[in-house]
């Protein structure tokens, strides 16, 4: 009952009162990328969601698109622009996300959305955390984020998938609120860069 009615309407009446109440810091933040950026503010990009099906997901642009010699991408530390940085250490460049969750892509909580490139490389097990709607943040989020392996994000994700439930949706809320105020955890994640999980899984299976 919860998981297939009520956490969809409790996340239409959060999204409404979110967007509503970060307006100001939305287009705030906004202004500053368009200048910075020289362009649009906003990061789109395809990524798979519940049962794997594909959606556009919203985020602030934190990072320009400067290009060496050979018109490659830089890396990404040095793509990172100091607004982009301190926008990511506050976690305000997830906001514009509120959109897939009124949308109805996305939910506040579940398993963070990934690359759809990786959909092929995940075993049956793994493949569960589509079962749900991904989300802004989730068990996985407030367990380690970047610092844990992609084999303990993914055992979060589908812990998450078998215990839904209300009362464990407001303890993420309530943790995730609680490390963003107290930035535990959030300055060491975001100078923390995982591997890529495709990387991983050919680094792994080379080994076996």
């Amino acid at each position: 009952m919860y998981s297939k009615f009520i956490k969809r309407i409790l996340d239409i009446i959060g999204a409404v009162l979110g967007l509503i109440l970060t307006l100001p810091v939305l287009l705030t933040v906004s202004i500053l990328l368009v200048i910075v950026n020289n362009g649009c503010p906003f990061f789109f990009q395809y990524r798979p969601g519940k049962n794997g099906k594909i959606f556009r997901i919203i985020k602030f642009k934190t990072m320009s698109d400067k290009r060496d010699e050979n018109g490659k991408l830089l890396p990404d530390s040095e793509r990172i622009h100091s607004i982009g940085r301190f926008i990511r250490s506050v976690s305000v460049d997830e906001l514009p996300q509120m959109i897939n969750v009124l949308l109805g892509n996305m939910s506040f909580i579940g398993p963070r959305p990934l690359l759809q490139e990786y959909l092929s490389l995940y075993d049956p097990a793994q493949a569960r955390r589509h079962d749900v709607k991904p989300g802004i943040t989730g068990w996985a989020q407030i367990n380690g984020r970047n610092t844990i392996s992609w084999e303990q994000k993914f055992e979060y994700d589908v812990w998450y998938v078998d215990n839904i439930n209300l009362k464990l949706d407001i303890k993420i809320i309530c943790m995730t609120i609680q490390k963003i105020v107290t930035r535990y955890g959030i300055d060491s994640d975001e100078n923390t860069t995982m591997i890529p999980f495709d990387v991983y899984y050919r680094q792994s299976k080379s080994v076996l």
